[in-house]
């Protein structure tokens, strides 16, 4: 389902979905309040969700939908605005699954190879997911709804345990020396995971610099460090370049930048590059694991969180040749398992974790445990 008051943007994502074998359009729409009427009629998998419209806007809508369908697919779409960027990652907060933010005119649009790619990756991907999960979920039990509980978070290390015992992931033993510097990689589904983690990582950051790269354009990563650094309680900021690292310092790549980290004698700098997109992303996660290797070596600690595609493997590859070590995110608490995947079966993790245990895991590691 396409919601979008712009009638040139609906018929445009319209083309280019009806464009793929896989997908067909349940209904094209207007308002918020339009689609609130033909949810249950159309019963679509995906909704791309415009932040932007007359009489019920995305924000407001968005919570109705959900309310009406909650396994829902809703990705949000809005301009490169502070504004949108702002209301996108509120939407998040509020049940969103993802957000893409589109060109802000409408022959950027329409010429974007890039937006077309990332918008049909996002529903494929996303809606994929979707399906998977209502295949295998137990049935839900409409008067009894205190026995929808969420999984216990035993029950996700057992499924990383499986995946070990089929010999798709081979963990290695964590490094012995204790991390100097934490790095995380992030796209889909990121920004609910860095909150999630980072809250409980306070001390951790005091003791060791924290850098951040998630796939988000430029303004989106403005408003991201910005909630990060209420999260966190820590100075959480847009990376600057030639800024000094320091221990307590949370560093984020800015959007359509790539940061590495650089020696410049003894002390340890920022260097942003303007370089072509990584794995289709900019930033991406490769260059700034690979500098982090060359910089701290055994005592890089890196996690690949929930994300598409491979971004971060490479990097990963490079921390662990170092003799550093790499976390990943499970595929239970993953909005898609496509980045963590490719890091844990390339056998570059010594630990595949829910979400929710990976800063206990982190602080542990500072304290000396490499179990």
């Amino acid at each position: 389902m396409i919601v979008d008051d712009a009638v040139v943007a609906r018929s445009m994502m319209t083309r280019w979905i009806d464009a793929e074998p896989d997908m067909m359009i349940a209904a094209s729409l207007r308002s918020g309040r339009e689609a609130l009427d033909r949810l249950e009629a159309t019963d679509p998998d995906v909704v791309l969700l415009d932040v932007n419209m007359p009489e019920l806007d995305g924000i407001a809508a968005l919570p109705l939908l959900l309310r009406q369908k909650r396994d829902l697919v809703v990705i949000m779409v809005s301009t490169l605005t502070r504004r949108s960027a702002e209301l996108s990652l509120r939407a998040l907060a509020l049940g969103a699954t993802d957000y893409i933010p589109k060109p802000e005119t409408t022959y950027e649009a329409m010429t974007s190879a890039e937006f077309r790619r990332e918008l049909i990756d996002k529903i494929r991907n996303l809606g994929r997911k979707r399906l998977v999960t209502r295949e295998v979920a137990p049935p839900l039990v409409p008067d009894e709804p205190a026995r929808q509980k969420p999984a216990a978070p035993q029950r996700a290390e057992e499924h990383a345990a499986r995946h070990l015992e089929q010999g798709q992931v081979r963990l290695r033993p964590f490094a012995v020396a204790v991390p100097r510097a934490l790095l995380i990689g992030s796209s889909t589904g990121g920004p609910q995971a860095l909150s999630t983690i980072i809250q409980k990582l306070p001390a951790a950051i005091d003791r060791a610099p924290l850098l951040i790269t998630q796939h988000m354009p430029p303004t989106f990563t403005t408003v991201l460090a910005e909630h990060l650094s209420r999260v966190s309680g820590r100075g959480a900021h847009e990376a600057e370049h030639d800024e000094p690292v320091l221990a307590g310092g949370v560093y984020v790549a800015p959007g359509g930048r790539h940061m590495r980290v650089v020696r410049d004698g003894e002390r340890v700098k920022i260097a942003l590059g303007d370089d072509p997109p990584i794995n289709f992303c900019k930033p991406s996660v490769d260059p700034l694991f690979a500098s982090a290797a060359q910089i701290w070596g055994p005592g890089t600690l890196a996690l690949v969180l929930t994300g598409m595609g491979s971004d971060g493997t490479g990097g990963a590859a490079a921390i662990v040749e170092a003799g550093g070590s790499v976390i990943a995110q499970d595929e239970a608490t993953s909005v898609v398992w496509g980045m963590p995947r490719s890091a844990a079966q390339a056998g570059l993790c010594s630990a595949v974790l829910p979400v929710g245990q990976i800063a206990g895991k982190i602080l542990s590691l500072l304290a000396g445990s490499r179990s």
